[in-house]
Parts: C-alpha cells; sequence; structure tokens
C-alpha cells in the first residue's frame, strides 16, 4: 500500500482542474473497477501519454481519495489489467479542505498496441480522443502491430497503389479515407487495408482523428536531429 501523506500541491492540483478534462487528462472520483481505469491507462498509452486526477469529480469539484485502497486499485489496473503492462508514476498532493488528490501519469507506450483484458479474456485497445476513452479501430490496431513486428516488411512498388495513397496523404491536408483511397485506386477494401499497415509500419503515413474518424495522412519526414 501507499502512504497517503502527500505534498503541499493546492494550486498546483488546481490549475490542473481548470484545464478540465481532454486529451491528456483525465478526472477519476470513484476508483472501484480496475477494468475501467486500465481502459484510460490504455488511451493515454496508445496516444501520447497523459494522467489521470484521482478524487476530482467530473465538474471539477475535489472529493479526495477514501485511503490507499484507490492506488492499490490504480496499480492493479495497470499490473493486471494492461497487455503489455505499464509503468505508472503515482504522486500524492495535499488540496484545499485537507483532501488527497493523486496525481497518476502514464507515457505514450513504447510498443503499442496497449490492450486491455475485457471480461472473458477478450483483448481491447483504446485510444484517448479530446476528453473521451475509444476503442481503437482495427486497422490501427493492425498498423501498430506491424509497426512493432520483428518480421520482414512487405516490398511495395511506390509507382502504383502505394505512391498514389502517399499523393493522396499529401495533397489534402486533412488526410483522406481508407474509403475515398479505394474508390480512386480502384482497390478492394483487403488490399486498401494491407497497403495502409505496410506503408505505416514503414513510417511513411500516419492515421489523425478528425472528430468522427480516423484518417490516413502523411507522415513528415524526420530530420537528422529528431
Amino acid at each position: 500500500m501507499k502512504d497517503l501523506k502527500g505534498i503541499k500541491g493546492k494550486f498546483y492540483i488546481a490549475s490542473l482542474i481548470e484545464e478540465g478534462e481532454h486529451e491528456h487528462q483525465d478526472f477519476k472520483f470513484a476508483i472501484s473497477d480496475a477494468r475501467k481505469i486500465a481502459r484510460s491507462l490504455s488511451a493515454f498509452a496508445n496516444n501520447d501519454g497523459g494522467r489521470l486526477l484521482v478524487g476530482v469529480k467530473d465538474n471539477g469539484a475535489i472529493a479526495g481519495v477514501r485511503n490507499e485502497e484507490d492506488i492499490y486499485v490504480v496499480e492493479q489496473a495497470a499490473e493486471m489489467y494492461c497487455v503489455p503492462p505499464q509503468q505508472l508514476r503515482i504522486t500524492a498532493f495535499k488540496t484545499e479542505g485537507g483532501h488527497t488528490v493523486i496525481r497518476v501519469e502514464i507515457d505514450r507506450a513504447a510498443r503499442r498496441p496497449v490492450h486491455v483484458k475485457e471480461s472473458g479474456g477478450q483483448l481491447r485497445a483504446y485510444y484517448r480522443v479530446r476528453d473521451e476513452n475509444i476503442a481503437a479501430p482495427d486497422l490501427l490496431v493492425r498498423a501498430w502491430t506491424r509497426a512493432e513486428s520483428k518480421e520482414e516488411g512487405t516490398v511495395i512498388e511506390m509507382s502504383g497503389p502505394g505512391r498514389k495513397l502517399l499523393e493522396m496523404a499529401t495533397d489534402n491536408s486533412a488526410g483522406v479515407t481508407l474509403e475515398e483511397f479505394m474508390l480512386t485506386a480502384h482497390a478492394s477494401r483487403a488490399a486498401a487495408e494491407e497497403l495502409a499497415v505496410s506503408l505505416y509500419a514503414m513510417g511513411l503515413i500516419d492515421f489523425r482523428y478528425d472528430g468522427t474518424r480516423f484518417n490516413i495522412v502523411n507522415r513528415p519526414a524526420q530530420s537528422e536531429e529528431d
């Protein structure tokens, strides 16, 4: 169990709460279900990392954590329900009214996807969009998995459909949908998905959420200094 003797953080925590819930921050009032917490951890890890403020209601009101049991449940979520298990940084802060708020930080995963072990043994990956955790689309999960694979990459003829997809993703700053590419290139869904997965694994394209769907976008080349 963790010691709940927090460091002074009244104004720091107030500044975080003022930001509201967003792509990199989530409020958690009641910590009773490790699997639900794991979904938030998965979503942050599969995006660019984030933090939970435990002991804060959805409206930003500070209720404080009940006891060290809340920290145990968060650790259980990361170790038992995230696949692979995730490392957390947990800090307790003393805030107004003598309440204790726990800040739980998680970095972007070194290897994606990070799945959640759902009931029945099913594995599902999540992704953080604005202030919500959404189930990551199968195409995105496949792309992550291919990028992490040690197998030989697919050879793509860049004068054919591969070049066309890159051109479409580059010409439109908002990106292109898989369906738009399929229509333009007269490609089947299976062929279009395999091409997108392969180009992602090669570091040439990325997927960007526009509020309703993930679009295929060009991934800018990184300089040698990056």
